[in-house]
């Protein structure tokens, strides 16, 4: 259980950084790659993590359209 809050939150703060980029596709790869690093630290499956962190990524202008990347 630890493991799942550990990588939710992990996951949580790289849909936060995944918005670090103009497009969507530089977004949605900072997300992969930030979820990636938080499935590795967390020893969790890195595959799921990139999946995770890049749907984040993709998907973080639709949830925040007033960022400033987004506008």
């Amino acid at each position: 259980m630890s493991k799942i809050v550990k990588f939710l939150g992990l996951v949580a703060v790289a849909g936060t950084l995944a918005a670090c980029g103009e497009t969507a596709a530089e977004r949605t790869a900072t997300g992969a790659v930030i979820g990636a690093a938080a499935a590795a630290v967390t020893g969790e499956d890195i595959g799921n993590g990139a999946l995770i962190g890049g749907a984040a990524g993709a998907v973080s202008c639709s949830v925040m359209p007033t960022m400033p990347d987004c506008i």
